[in-house]
């Protein structure tokens, strides 16, 4: 019984040495806060629904929430850090005609967008 104790105790141990997932700082180059930001003066919330960003309740396009857990980005794009700033600054170059306008968003705020978008 002794051996068993210790050997539960030994995997939880090791369990907690694993380290945490990287920030979402740390995947995209970018702030979260200064991409709640952004995301406030693009207006995005019009259109989408962001958790934690007041009045984002949009409907027009797909849910922002727990993107980072997704496969794809807009159907098409394998869900990257790269490529969802590529889509957040150039959405009509990816899928012409869709209803995502170009925004005229800058590297700096694509990045910002997607550390606050790939936030846990």
């Amino acid at each position: 019984m002794r051996k068993i104790i210790l050997a539960l105790l030994l995997v939880v141990a090791l369990a907690a040495c694993k380290g945490r997932p990287p920030s979402s700082d740390a995947i995209t180059g970018g702030s979260p806060q200064r991409g709640l930001e952004a995301i406030q003066r693009y207006g995005c919330g019009a259109c989408h629904r962001i958790d934690g960003v007041p009045g984002a309740y949009g409907k027009v396009g797909p849910t922002l929430q727990e993107l980072g857990e997704r496969a794809y980005i807009a159907g098409k794009l394998p869900n990257t850090p790269e490529n969802v700033q590529a889509w957040i600054r150039f959405p009509q170059r990816i899928v012409p005609g869709n209803a995502m306008p170009d925004l005229g968003v800058s590297e700096l705020d694509a990045r910002d967008i997607a550390a606050y978008l790939y936030q846990p």
